[in-house]
């Protein structure tokens, strides 16, 4: 049986989180990749671990991809997709076309769902306010919504201000499983 992978693409407050969710609650099929995490801050969602660790995965070329923001370095792992894809279909949340590129890259023989969510500025701004961040971590959080790209691909692409995270879990269901 083919591997499958969900990949959700976007900026900061454009819906990962509440769309990773609905999937979850859709079918016990999907489970939440949790990207590896050195340094402070919000630690949901993620696999907190030692620079150290994240050196040792360098040495032994397991890094797929790794990006700097919010003063942490995030990383998705070789053997931590890899065991995620034996246990279900992995959401993987990623913010940089490079990084899709580069899971895409690593698994090929996966078939992978890329999925962009977007939502406007104002739209944004609000999630994250009503998220109850600081107003620092909002500013940052903003700064890198401004920052991500457009992908030039994706299977479905979504504005999460028009439909109901249920609803493109729906969507992402049908296109994985169809």
């Amino acid at each position: 049986m083919t591997q499958r992978g969900v990949i959700l693409y976007g900026p900061p407050a454009a819906g990962k989180d509440s769309t990773d969710r609905a999937l979850r609650e859709r079918s016990a099929d999907y489970v939440h990749f949790a990207r590896i995490k050195v340094g402070s801050g919000n630690e949901d969602a993620y696999r907190m671990v030692t620079r150290g660790v994240l050196n040792e995965l360098r040495l032994q070329r397991d890094v797929i991809w790794e990006n700097r923001r919010y003063g942490a370095i995030f990383a998705v792992d070789r053997p931590g997709l890899a065991e995620a894809l034996d246990n279900g279909i992995p959401v993987i949340h990623l913010g940089q076309p490079e990084a899709v590129d580069a899971v895409v890259t690593a698994f090929p023989e996966v078939r992978w769902t890329v999925v962009e969510l977007w939502c406007p500025v104002d739209v944004a701004e609000l999630r994250l306010k009503e998220g109850g961040d600081s107003d620092l971590v909002q500013h940052m959080r903003m700064e890198a919504w401004h920052e991500t790209p457009k992908l030039d691909l994706a299977d479905v692409r979504v504005d999460t201000s028009l439909v109901f995270p249920e609803f493109v879990a729906s969507m992402i269901d049908t296109k994985i499983r169809g």
